[in-house]
């Protein structure tokens, strides 16, 4: 699989300076975590779940999670783990040319990690993993005790030898609680690093992050702009996201909006982007929506360390992926700066004349860049994010 690979051949060719690279389940974690995207989650009580999961990757989706946790009552999880297995069983029937998504399954507790995989049986052969839910190390231990039980000979040999990973999901009370973050975090940090070859990434769960103090931000309003949020997230990054070799992949949080509000502040798009043909009536399209506030939230989850998204909906699947491309002048800066030549460090124009390119403190954001652009390609030096978002959703 690779992102844009529902685009025509001919349009991928007229956005990219480098396409997107290819991908599927065996890749390496450190490619699957950038190449994870907008992960849409989907509950696991829909009646056409497998129909659903290949119309999304038809539309460009490349991970899903399937949710037995929050997303559904209490009393519909038997019912969803039946529909759950029923439904994938039906996806592997499908043939070996049928695209799917990177699958991951939303488990409440480590026991249905153990008898889910018993119930998939050959079925199983489909996920990339689970999605953990409010993680701690108290909890942590468990999950990957269940997960690591429950790969016998016939799971590994329908896995075709790949591990399963886990991506914990960090929304407990305990990290938005000042007196507690850091022991809290210290302990998912020591949890983590125990099981690291398993954790591909790690997800913020900003919706349960805001109900321990009753919160929930507007659809004019960013997570960043949430203050108790704000910090929770740089803390996390701080401890967990660090750019040393000791840190994870974290993934951007939710946006719960998808259809028109009142609005009480300006839009959050410029015009000038916007300003020719059907680009304008785009603009408008995603004000109405108050897509505006999605994409600045994706711009400073990005700023922040974070990459990829949560996403409810799948009209956040395209923007989500449209902003994941590496501009044609991120590309000259990160491959200019790391020139094998310019190993010593030093200062240096940057190819565009528009900026300074310092060697090395820039170069793990070098190195970060240029791992974006082997799974979500280059834009074309004439292309912004407004042409790559018009053709995905011209599809």
């Amino acid at each position: 699989m690779r992102h844009f690979e529902h685009l025509p051949g001919e349009v991928r060719a007229s956005l990219f300076h480098q396409e997107p690279g290819e991908f599927g389940v065996d890749s390496p974690a450190r490619t699957l975590a950038v190449a994870l995207g907008a992960t849409l989650y989907c509950p696991a009580t829909r009646p056409r779940l497998a129909e659903d999961i290949v119309k999304q990757a038809g539309h460009g989706v490349v991970s899903m999670v399937l949710c037995l946790e929050d997303s559904i009552d209490d009393a519909e999880v038997p019912g969803a783990e039946e529909n759950l297995v029923r439904q994938l069983a039906e996806l592997s029937r499908l043939g070996p040319g049928t695209q799917l998504p990177l699958l991951f399954i939303r488990v409440r507790t480590p026991e249905q990690i153990v008898d889910l995989i018993d119930r998939l049986g050959a079925g199983v052969r489909l996920l990339s993993g689970f999605v953990l839910p409010k993680f701690t190390e108290e909890r942590g231990g468990a999950f990957f005790e269940a997960l690591m039980s429950a790969e016998n000979a016939q799971v590994t040999e329908a896995l075709g030898g790949r591990p399963l990973f886990a991506m914990p999901v960090l929304e407990s009370p305990e990290l938005m609680h000042r007196e507690t973050r850091t022991d809290t975090l210290s302990g998912i940090s020591r949890i983590v690093d125990k099981y690291r070859e398993r954790v591909l990434a790690l997800r913020l769960g900003v919706t349960d992050l805001c109900s321990a103090y009753g919160l929930r931000r507007a659809p004019d309003m960013t997570a960043y702009d949430v203050q108790l949020v704000a910090s929770v997230i740089a803390d996390v990054v701080n401890m967990l996201g660090r750019a040393d070799g000791t840190g994870f992949t974290i993934t951007g949080p939710v946006w719960e909006y998808f259809k028109p509000h009142e609005r009480m502040f300006k839009p959050q798009l410029r015009i000038s982007p916007f300003s020719s043909g059907r680009a304008e009536s785009l603009r408008t399209a995603l004000i109405e929506h108050h897509m505006d506030g999605l994409l600045r939230e994706i711009e400073l989850d990005r700023a922040n360390g974070l990459q990829g998204k949560t996403c409810i909906h799948p009209t956040h699947v395209a923007p989500v992926h449209a902003l994941s491309v590496v501009s044609h002048e991120e590309f000259s800066d990160a491959v200019d700066i790391l020139e094998p030549q310019r190993g010593g460090g030093g200062v240096l124009r940057s190819s565009y004349t528009n900026k300074m390119n310092e060697v090395k403190p820039h170069r793990a954001w070098a190195e970060r860049t240029l791992r974006r652009a082997e799974v979500f390609g280059v834009a074309r030096e004439d292309v912004s994010f407004v042409e790559l978002l018009a053709a995905s959703l011209r599809t």
